[in-house]
């Protein structure tokens, strides 16, 4: 058996003169789904900047498929890593550019035939094709939101870490991005407060705000 997809040993962060993540630790086998939950504040968002590197961890370590994160390893394992933020910011231009954008660098070329899944994809997620050629800061955050998650999906990535997929949703939405999400392969850490989202995960995690420093 493989090392964990993604590993979270003991790791914390500390802010501002205190801890907004401490002692964490969690294990996600490859392929599993797991549900990611917890009051505001209790660091949830930081464990997944620790994940994609963008968040430096004060204590412990952050392990992708075997390979810890640190300055020498970033760039290679944030390329195994699809994320979709809960308010995405996916850049200036037209959705068509933006979702083609990721595939002028060299790493991504060979799957640049994927772009031709996008009409099948939007018609899935209920985004009409004529959205294709709408500038993207005119978009709306649920129109975003499964923006991100097909670009995401194009790339093919072995990690998806998902914040708040479905808070912009309305139930049908909602039902046609967890549908996608079931037959995705990937490992998923999804952060979420939304029961459909729990109930299609394998585990589901709750969080607590760290102790306050003594």
């Amino acid at each position: 058996m493989g090392p964990p997809a993604i590993e979270i040993d003991n790791v914390g962060v500390h802010r501002d003169g205190g801890w907004v993540l401490r002692d964490f630790s969690l294990a996600v086998e490859p392929g599993c789904k797991v549900g990611l939950t917890g009051p505001s504040g209790c660091g949830k968002s930081t464990l997944l900047g620790c994940i994609l590197g963008f968040v430096r961890a004060d204590a412990g370590r952050v392990v992708v498929d075997g390979s810890e994160m640190n300055a020498r390893s970033i760039w290679s394992l944030r390329r195994r890593i699809g994320y979709v933020a809960q308010e995405p910011d996916p850049g200036r231009g037209t959705v068509e550019e933006v979702l083609a954008r990721p595939f002028h660098y060299r790493a991504n070329r060979s799957l640049a035939g994927n772009l031709e899944r996008v009409p099948a994809w939007m018609e899935r997620l209920g985004l009409a094709h004529a959205l294709r050629r709408k500038a993207v800061v005119d978009l709306s955050g649920g129109e975003k939101q499964r923006i991100a998650l097909i670009a995401a999906l194009l790339l093919e990535r072995d990690i998806l870490l998902l914040d708040e997929i479905t808070s912009a949703l309305d139930r049908e939405r909602r039902a046609s991005v967890l549908q996608i999400l079931r037959e995705c392969p990937a490992t998923m850490l999804i952060v979420s407060h939304d029961e459909a989202v729990f109930a299609m995960s394998d585990h589901v995690v709750e969080m607590r705000p760290p102790e306050p420093s003594s």
